[in-house]
């Protein structure tokens, strides 16, 4: 029996500090077995422990990941890069070979938090964009491929 080879995707953000760090760790939990998951920013802001709380929340852990540029993925022959904030889609970098670039914006969680009442509040908006992000992985690869 051959052996398929996986689809390579990168999520990138402006910081790979949240979205594209959600985005990495629903494919690697829901899609592992058929998509390469990575995510890297325009620059790097670091691991948001907000956006870790709330996927360990949803039986997702991503301590482990670290904010990554997207220069570390130039040697990588990437399949197809999803941006995930429109910062990044307008700075998106431009890809050789066959690479897709595909947007699909969400909201920065810390944004929508600035506004928030108190820390519950505030939780609530890293969860509604955790859960946008679920459900927009679980129509993975088909959504991107097609």
């Amino acid at each position: 029996m051959q052996e398929t080879t996986k689809l390579k995707v990168l999520f990138l953000c402006t910081g790979n500090s949240c979205r594209s760090q959600m985005a990495e760790g629903w494919t690697r939990h829901l899609k592992g077995d058929v998509i390469e998951a990575y995510s890297a920013g325009i620059e790097t802001h670091g691991l948001n422990p907000k956006a870790v709380q709330v996927m360990r929340e949803a039986g997702v852990d991503i301590s482990g990941h670290r904010s990554q540029h997207i220069d570390e993925f130039k040697d990588i022959q990437l399949d197809i890069v999803v941006t995930v904030c429109g910062h990044a889609h307008e700075s998106c970098p431009v890809f050789g070979g066959s690479t897709k670039v595909v947007h699909v914006g969400f909201d920065d969680p810390p944004k929508l938090a600035e506004g928030a009442a108190n820390e519950q509040e505030a939780m609530d908006c890293y969860r509604r964009v955790r859960d946008e992000i679920r459900a927009f992985v679980e129509t993975l690869p088909e959504s991107i491929t097609s």
